[in-house]
Parts: C-alpha cells; sequence; structure tokens
C-alpha cells in the first residue's frame, strides 16, 4: 500500500514540475517571432532525421511488446515506423514550418466614433495537453503544430507506443535547444500509469489551458467526463460514402475503394456505403463484387445481401461501428435524404462524402449534412490536416465550438482584442 502511494506521490510530482515548465516555456515561446519558430521547427526536423535509428529501434521494442500482448494486425499498423514514415515526420515538421504564420497579425481591425482604434489579434493558448493512443507520429506532429503557434505542450502517448514516443520527443527536445528554444517547450509524460491522465486532466494546477484527446471512444468519453479544463475533442471516425443515382460508376468504385481501403486503421476510412435504390440496379452489385476483390468483408441489409453469397448480414450495430479494419457495412436507402436521414442517426458528424454527377443532389448533401467535413465526388481519406494545406493536425475536430474539422496550428490559437486610444475616458 505504501508502495503505491509512494508511486502516485512521484506521478503527481512529476507532473507539477512538468505544469509548472510547461508554463515558464509558454511564457518564452509567445515572445518569440515567426522567424525563431521557424527556424525550431527546422531543427526539430533535422534533430528527426538524425535520431532515425533510435527512433526505429524504440519503435521495434514496442511492436515487440505489443505482439506480445496479442495486439492484431490493423493495431501493429497504426503503430509501426518505417525509416520511410520517420523521413515523412521529418517532411510534415518542415511542412508546418513553411505555413503561413497564425499569430501576430490583425484579423480585422475598425475605429470608432470616438476614435478607439480596435483590432482583434491571434494569440497563443499557453499550454496544451495531448492525450492520445497508439500512432507514435502524433508526437511529431502535436509538437511541430504547438511550435508553430507559440504553444507549450505535454503530451501523454499511449502505453503501446510510449518507447517510440520517447525517442521522437528527445529529438525533438534537442532540436529545441540548438536554437535556444526550452526543451520543456515539448514534453512526454515519462509513465504510462494511468493516474498521469487523471492529473492532466484536472489541469495540473492551472497549468494546462486546454486538453486534446486523440484516441477511442473510451478515451474521449474518459476525457469529456472527468477535464476540469476545456476539451478540444473528436469523436470516433464513423464515415459514409452516399453513391447517388447520378453518380459516374468508375468514379464510385475509385472513391469507395479508396475511402475504405487505402488505409483501414486511419479515421478518414469510410465504414459505412450507402447506396441510391434508384440506381442500385446499376452501382450495387459493382461495388460490392469491387470491395470483396479487395478483401473487404461486406456486411449488408437484405437488399445488399441478395448481391453476392459472401455478403454477411449486417444488424442495427455494424450502422454505428467504427471498425478500423476491412470490413463496411452497405445499405440501400431512398436518395439523398435517405442518406442523410442515415447520417444523422448513425453518424459521428466526422467526415462523409457523396458521389454523384447530379450538382443539385450534391449541394443538398453538402448542405445537409452536418458533418465536420463533407465532400463531393472525392474520397473521405483527404480528411487529413496536411491534405487540407495545414501541414500537419492533431486530430479532427467533430463539436461545434472553437474548432472544427482538422486541427491545425490556427486552431491551437485564440485571440484577444487590442485598443489603441489617445486619452479617452467614458462618459
Amino acid at each position: 500500500m505504501s508502495t503505491h502511494t509512494t508511486d502516485r506521490e512521484d506521478i503527481d510530482a512529476t507532473l507539477d514540475r512538468m505544469g509548472v515548465a510547461a508554463r515558464a516555456a509558454a511564457r518564452v515561446l509567445a515572445k518569440s517571432d515567426k522567424t525563431q519558430r521557424a527556424a525550431a521547427l527546422h531543427a526539430m526536423s533535422h534533430a528527426v532525421l538524425a535520431h532515425e535509428k533510435a527512433i526505429l529501434a524504440a519503435n521495434a521494442r514496442d511492436l515487440e511488446l505489443a505482439a506480445q500482448s496479442g495486439a492484431g494486425p490493423a493495431f501493429a499498423d497504426r503503430l509501426r515506423l518505417t525509416s520511410e514514415s520517420v523521413r515523412a515526420m521529418a517532411q510534415g515538421i518542415e511542412a508546418v514550418a513553411w505555413l503561413s504564420d497564425p499569430l501576430g497579425s490583425a484579423e480585422a481591425e475598425w475605429t470608432r466614433p470616438n476614435g478607439l482604434k480596435i483590432a482583434r489579434v491571434r494569440v497563443p493558448i499557453g499550454v496544451i495537453g495531448i492525450i492520445y493512443e497508439s500512432r507514435p507520429n502524433v508526437t511529431a506532429d502535436a509538437a511541430a503544430l504547438c511550435v508553430k503557434s507559440a504553444n507549450a505542450v505535454i503530451l501523454r502517448g499511449g502505453s503501446e507506443a510510449l518507447c517510440s514516443s520517447r525517442a521522437i520527443q528527445a529529438a525533438i527536445a534537442e532540436g529545441l535547444e540548438r536554437v535556444g528554444f526550452p526543451a520543456e517547450a515539448v514534453q512526454l509524460v515519462p509513465t504510462a500509469d494511468r493516474a498521469a491522465v487523471g492529473r492532466m486532466l484536472a489541469g495540473l494546477d492551472g497549468a494546462i489551458d486546454v486538453i486534446i484527446p486523440r484516441g477511442g471512444k473510451s478515451l474521449i468519453a474518459r476525457v469529456q467526463k472527468d477535464a476540469r479544463v476545456p476539451v478540444l475533442a473528436h469523436l470516433d471516425g464513423n464515415c459514409h460514402v452516399y453513391v447517388d443515382k447520378a453518380a459516374d460508376l468508375q468514379k464510385a468504385l475509385d472513391i469507395v475503394l479508396n475511402s475504405k481501403m487505402r488505409r483501414v486503421s486511419v479515421c478518414g476510412a469510410a465504414e459505412t456505403l450507402l447506396v441510391d435504390a434508384a440506381g442500385a440496379g446499376r452501382l450495387l452489385r459493382p461495388l460490392v463484387l469491387a470491395l470483396i476483390e479487395a478483401g473487404c468483408e461486406v456486411r449488408g441489409d437484405r437488399i445488399t445481401q441478395t448481391v453476392d453469397p459472401r455478403v454477411e448480414g449486417a444488424d442495427e450495430d455494424d450502422w454505428y461501428t467504427e471498425y478500423l479494419d476491412a470490413i463496411m457495412a452497405v445499405k440501400v436507402v431512398e436518395g439523398v435524404e435517405g442518406a442523410i436521414a442515415h447520417i444523422a442517426k448513425f453518424g459521428s458528424s466526422h467526415t462523409d462524402s457523396i458521389v454523384t454527377e447530379d450538382k443539385v443532389a450534391a449541394e443538398t448533401f453538402l448542405r445537409e449534412v452536418d458533418s465536420a467535413i463533407v465532400l463531393h465526388n472525392a474520397s473521405t481519406q483527404f480528411a487529413d490536416g496536411a491534405e487540407f494545406g495545414f501541414g500537419a493536425e492533431i486530430g479532427i475536430a467533430t463539436g461545434r465550438l472553437h474548432a472544427r474539422g482538422p486541427v491545425g496550428a490556427r486552431e491551437l490559437t485564440t485571440f484577444k482584442y487590442v485598443v489603441r486610444g489617445n486619452g479617452q475616458t467614458r462618459p
């Protein structure tokens, strides 16, 4: 019992020290200019490349431990790093460095009748806590975006990627120090103990300004339930592709296969295919057979089951499920309104696409589907900050306040009003 108490006291003390150091680092970053932050990002990128061997060795250890715990191939895919992915991490940091600066300049300016000049100016949030699961590349993405937006960050990665995340964070800290920035601007919680998450959710005595969770339903639910600081969250990616009766068949085949099978483990992977009843005779069978031939298990409604005996029956739970695997639910719906109604009931407000050559149907879908990202004639796998020109993203926010869609550097800022006068007083 006493050992547990000591461990808990050690965790609390460690997190408290990290919070104090992060707040101090945030003050340094807030005084930096865009040239200094760009130099820091370039140094971080170079350090990641220089430490490739150490990062891959650490990742091999994580993969070994995951295999010993019985993790499946989809989980391993999210966890695995290669030389190519380390280079991609470094390139992602470089891409963030070259983005336009999200801070300093006035978003809007106006002069009141009394002569007061008012400007709304973008500023850093301060200290951001990011809690994420198995993808170790999030460590680099989060660090880059926080440095770009002049925020300090405390990272708590998943226990399954702890070795990888430590190696990436160590490289990033080295890069920061190389240009005179405090290493504490990017910190990683050094323990997998869940008590650390609780301390972060409590805000570390005011050190953390906002929490961003990135992971599965259980993580998001815990964060939203227990957080005592604001949360910028995304829910699961139960994404849909609706193929309208006016769809071009080849375009539909390309988009559906890419949406589902390009990478089945990402949050932008499509989980449900909706097919217009009026076009099902032309569209349904080719789409289902293409998915099966690509190695995807299909679970369908009664109409879809008539297409091929390999189609498994779908129940209501399938319409709610984010598989993150080579499985897709397929349903025939009554036109664009039927698709919209299905998405409203079962979707997660993440990313949904319509395939059609009918501009009216497309605009109806884009206007009425209440998701963070809606697409016309494009794959749901474009739900990615880099594809939006953000360089990287911490997650896809599905809420309605502060940020929605890919969370990039600008979404990690807030604003203040700067008022300039010449002796005005209020009567």
